[in-house]
């Protein structure tokens, strides 16, 4: 018995929706934003853009976990922002997020209206979307593979 298929035909650029073909340029734009944000919001925690109390002030060298988090999240943001282990490092600062959340936030209320800890679960939740969709165009993740 013999059954017949169509031929399978190649996707084309002409093809796709416009949707299709803008994704991975969104996604590139939208986790150099996010990235570029966060940066700052990591360099607060050594005295730039106004520091931890909008006074200039750093944490201390060292201080667990405050000084850590820091340069885990300016050393996170620049690898996402350059697309680089991307999925990982989207990884990581999700966590660092959500440990945020969770140790500094959430005993404060429920609610993170309530908590201000607005901020942190919104990064956690983007960092993992960034995570499981990956960079987007320009990425240096795609140079590393070759």
């Amino acid at each position: 018995m013999t059954t017949t298929t169509a031929p399978k035909t190649a996707t084309t650029e002409a093809t796709k929706s416009l949707a299709d073909r803008a994704r991975p340029t969104v996604l590139a734009l939208f986790r150099a934003v996010v990235s570029f944000l966060f940066l700052c919001h990591g360099l607060m925690g050594f005295g730039l853009f106004g520091g931890i109390d909008n006074a200039g002030g750093a944490v201390p060298f060292g201080q667990w976990p405050g000084y850590w988090a820091s340069l885990i999240e300016v050393v996170g943001a620049i690898f996402v922002f350059a697309g680089l282990f991307t999925r990982v490092s989207a990884t990581v600062l999700s966590g660092v997020m959500a440990y945020a959340y969770f140790t500094v936030h959430a005993p404060e209320g429920l609610l993170p209206l309530h908590n201000m800890g607005e901020p942190a679960a919104l990064y956690a939740w983007v960092f993992l979307a960034i995570a499981v969709v990956g960079p987007g165009a320009a990425a240096l993740d795609g140079l590393r593979r070759r």
